[in-house]
């Protein structure tokens, strides 16, 4: 049964560890079922400790113990545990512990007398059982490949450890196994040893010659092929890179090989951090709980981030696969060489590393694109967390299970926050700042202040306020208010901020704020963008023109909103400018400023700041589509205001070059976005609202969707260049507007789409159309496209998500039917989370409805989830987590399942804390 009252661990409580690992030299006898564990740690007290305790205190879970040996050097065991032979057996050994000199609880081992003046060995044999292990923590059998996950505290679950990531220490792993059943044995670091054994057995010795927290190890061990390549570093040094996958998989592994040298490039060039090792590894796996996992030298993904094929994988999974290709690699040096003192300090290495992966698939494909996608997620998902009952810093002051703070605030929230500092100090200043963290902190674990200080240090700049983004939870509410004065020719705006409580949060302290601000003329040029005295500009602020003798105004300015209300003056301005503000969303907030139609309009059609002008357009359609659920909710006729079918005429017009950027401007608010401008969440309303703008937009302006569809619609299967990519987008967001029109030429014309589709990008897009329409061949459509991919995992993934996540009235019943598919695996993540999340967390009208079915269906799948992946089943709670913002009646349906869920026996506490957190008073 679960412990009624859970630990809870606080950041105020960190000390540092007792005691220092020198060295550990472990040696792993494999087997599915029964694997053995030999470990031999070089420890000694740790200086730096207050501590009066001597007793040595070492993390560990779910394993059985079958001996330890304290040597402390005066009679040493003898073992050697560099060698296969060094694995123990047979008859008890000298310095062997006996019962009476240790005690085993059910997470710890504490051995009362250890050496306190000098170094000692402690060697501990245990074993475990991996196939056992549907947690998928530690080590586990995966598709029969045996594989770990140690990050954040999986490694006590393979062997006791101080399993902390303070304490780094160097590994020498010795793997052992039958050739037959694991022919590829691999582990940290460089291979320095293998050999043969008898009984058609075999070991390998992999050496990491960097000191590392136990929770960068990793081992895999199985039936696998190698992809190879090279990459030379700028220093000229040759790197090998392996990508290890099953046999079936070999030919969908050139893109990730191609991203990672990519990445290893950009790293050089933008940064100056080149690879350390002499081999990068990667492996694919297709049970994992993340995305992927940064081990040291051998990073472990979860397949859908490495394996594409054309016909296989969307210009989104290309995309995504790059990305974090990307982020794991960028971690060797932000994550890996310099790590987090504690796991409060996640976001020093999280955020830093998003922000790098962000920049860096900005450079690959479009900046305006990828900047525009992740403030979409951040505002449809991050926000809400803010807003909810599980809102915490960046740096959480306190958790019960840490697996519950890989969060999107930790990560996404935590780059807005890098993002800021390198807005204040500018390109320069921050490659200045980074260089110097890692000068002052290569091979340390340090906290989230060591980082801002080496920017503060570098920049000569004080960061002190700033400091708040890390310890304060919530989303800022920025609010604007302008004045022109034409008699001056000045524009007055005001600026305020608040923050509303969050739990554990009732009073906020006002935030340093980088607000990038841009001003237009009438006639859509780019008005003079100058402060009177007082004001701040942003470093490298571009100007206007280059008269020679004359200062030229910037085009913009950056405004440090440091107040809880501050007043920002710009002259020289011989008419009212419309003002484009937090430009490129300068500033994780939200933006308050009363905006008409029409200079929403205008901004939509003239603002030269890429993200700002999207974001008008979304203003725009979220006000038409704001008053249209008024209108339904009232029960009169909706009409859409003629100025939103110009806005959309006048850009479909336009001649683009981003035609990706193209169809975002094209793209209305989602549901889940309408949802949080709501006080009360109306999912009918807010699908009824949005889907009649479709309609709308797609009858008036059907001939140049039709004409932009055949433009662009031609076979470039295989090219991801970014004009290929923005073709088939452009074309597919046609096709989508086209659908609503329900005739039988637009049907014809997206099956035929669907039959005759050579990539998966063009395949889907037909698909989601289909299946998101009362289409007369739908179910012969899904049938095909199953019969056409079932041999393929991660395309059948696509194929559970599309109809998990339908609009169509029978999306439930096929939820309900397709959990009993064969294809169904309650026990692999990714089918959970395309069937179970994709319904869940991407359905809102079918998930909510009012009779509570959806709630019911998902308390049931998390309750079966809690005994097979506690970690998993948390996550799928997240769902049920914002209940009060919607209708009593709801309320009061989600609240009896998350009571359900509470009183279930043997909930773990990865679960309990999320659904606990969630019913608990909001401050």
């Amino acid at each position: 049964m679960r412990d009624a009252n859970p630990q809870t661990i606080y950041l105020k409580d960190y000390t540092v560890p007792e005691y220092l690992i020198h060295s550990v030299a472990l040696n792993f006898d494999l087997d599915d079922e029964n694997t053995r564990v030999s470990s031999r740690l070089t420890l000694s007290r740790n200086p730096a400790s207050q501590s009066k305790d001597t007793a040595l205190t070492l993390s560990g879970e779910n394993m059985k113990l079958i001996r330890i040996n304290l040597d402390d050097g005066t009679n040493p065991s003898g073992a050697d545990l560099h060698l296969p032979e060094g694995l123990w057996a047979g008859q008890p050994r000298v310095n062997d512990l006996s019962k009476d000199q240790y005690l085993q609880t059910q997470d710890a081992l504490i051995i009362n007398q250890v050496p306190q003046q000098q170094r000692f060995v402690l060697t501990i044999e245990n074993s475990i059982n991996p196939k056992a292990n549907t947690a998928l923590e530690g080590l586990y059998l995966s598709s029969g490949m045996l594989c770990t996950q140690c990050e954040a505290e999986g490694f006590r679950k393979i062997t006791y450890f101080l399993d902390r990531p303070d304490v780094m220490t160097l590994f020498t792993t010795t793997l052992v196994g039958d050739k037959d059943r694991y022919p590829v044995l691999l582990s940290n670091g460089n291979k320095v040893a293998q050999g043969e054994l008898p009984d058609n057995r075999h070991w390998v010795t992999w050496e990491d010659p960097f000191n590392k927290p136990c929770y960068l190890f990793a081992l895999v061990a199985g039936q696998l092929e190698c992809v190879e390549d090279r990459f030379t570093t700028q220093s000229g040094r040759d790197i090998d890179l392996q990508i290890f996958v099953e046999k079936h998989d070999v030919d969908k592994c050139d893109h990730a090989m191609q991203s990672l040298k990519n990445a290893m490039l950009w790293d050089e060039q933008v940064y100056g951090r080149e690879y350390d090792l002499d081999l990068y590894m990667i492996v694919a796996v297709s049970h994992f709980n993340m995305g992927a996992m940064e081990n040291k030298g051998l990073n472990v993904f979860n397949t859908k981030f490495v394996l594409a094929r054309p016909d296989t994988a969307t210009d989104s999974d290309y995309e995504h696969i790059e990305g974090v290709i990307g982020h794991e690699y960028f971690h060797n040096w932000t994550g890996n060489r310099i790590t987090c003192r504690d796991w409060f300090q996640l976001s020093l290495k999280e955020g830093f590393t998003v922000f790098r992966d962000q920049e860096f698939t900005g450079d690959r494909a479009s900046k305006a694109v990828k900047r525009i996608e992740d403030v979409n997620m951040l505002r449809t998902r991050q926000f809400a967390e803010d807003a909810g009952p599980l809102a915490h810093p960046i740096r959480p002051d306190a958790y019960i299970e840490i697996n519950n703070f890989y969060t999107l605030t930790v990560y996404e929230k935590g780059a807005e926050v890098v993002r800021m500092i390198h807005t204040l100090v500018g390109t320069d200043g921050f490659r200045k700042g980074s260089d110097l963290y890692f000068e002052r902190h290569d091979g340390q674990a340090v906290t989230c202040d060591d980082f801002v200080n080496a920017m503060e240090a570098a920049n000569n700049i004080d960061l002190s306020q700033f400091r708040r983004w890390y310890a304060q939870a919530g989303t800022p509410v920025l609010t604007v208010q302008q004045h022109y004065d034409p008699s001056a020719q000045t524009l007055t705006l005001t600026l305020s901020q608040n923050c509303p409580p969050t739990p554990g949060q009732a009073l906020k302290e006002p935030l340093h704020i980088p607000v990038t601000v841009g001003l237009l003329n009438k006639d859509g040029s780019v008005a003079p963008c100058k402060l009177q005295a007082g004001g701040e500009t942003s470093p490298k602020a571009p100007t206007v023109g280059s008269r020679p003798g004359r200062i030229n105004p910037p085009l913009q300015s950056l405004l440090q909103l440091t107040q809880s209300e501050q007043v920002f003056t710009f002259e020289n301005l011989v008419e009212q400018p419309v003002v484009s503000i937090l430009r490129g969303f300068s500033a994780p907030v939200k933006l308050v400023m009363e905006r008409s139609l029409d200079e929403l309009a205008f901004l939509l059609s003239y603002d030269s700041d890429t993200f700002n002008r999207w974001e008008a357009g979304q203003q725009l359609a979220g006000q038409i589509i704001s008053g249209l659920i008024a209108d339904w909710q009232s029960g009169r006729d909706m009409h859409v205001s003629p100025i939103m079918v110009a806005a959309i005429q006048q850009v479909l017009e336009q001649p683009w070059d981003d035609l990706s950027y193209f169809s975002l401007l094209l793209s209305l608010p989602s549901e889940t976005y309408l949802a949080e401008q709501m006080q009360v969440v109306d999912v009918e309303a807010i699908h009824a609202a949005r889907e009649f703008v479709l309609l709308t937009l797609a009858e008036q302006l059907e001939a140049k969707f039709q004409a932009l569809y055949r433009n662009n619609h031609r076979d470039e299967s295989g090219q991801f260049d970014s004009g290929a990519i923005g073709r088939r987008r452009i074309k597919n967001t046609c096709l989508s507007y086209l659908s609503k029109l329900e005739n039988k030429h637009i049907y014809q014309l997206s099956q035929q789409q669907f039959n005759q589709a050579k990539n998966m990008t063009d395949q889907m897009a037909a698909l989601t159309v289909i299946v998101n329409n009362p289409h007369p061949a739908k179910q012969q459509c899904l049938d095909s496209f199953y019969h056409q991919w079932q041999a393929e995992a991660l395309v059948i993934d696509k194929w559970f998500a599309l109809q998990a996540s339908s609009s169509m009235p029978e999306a439930f019943a096929t939820v309900q039917a397709l959990m009993q598919h064969p294809a169904f695996d309650l026990k692999n993540p990714n089918r959970v989370r395309s069937l179970i999340g994709a319904f869940s967390q991407s359905n809102p009208l079918h998930f909510h409805a009012a009779n509570g079915q959806g709630y019911r269906f998902l308390a049931d799948q998390i309750i079966a989830l809690n005994t097979l992946n506690p970690q998993i089943a948390s996550r799928m709670v997240g769902a049920l987590t914002s209940w009060r913002r919607f209708d009593e009646g709801r309320q009061a349906l989600i609240k009896t399942q998350l009571e359900r869920i509470m009183t279930t026996e043997a909930i773990s506490k990865d679960v309990y804390e999320v659904a606990s957190k969630s019913l608990a008073q909001q401050a």
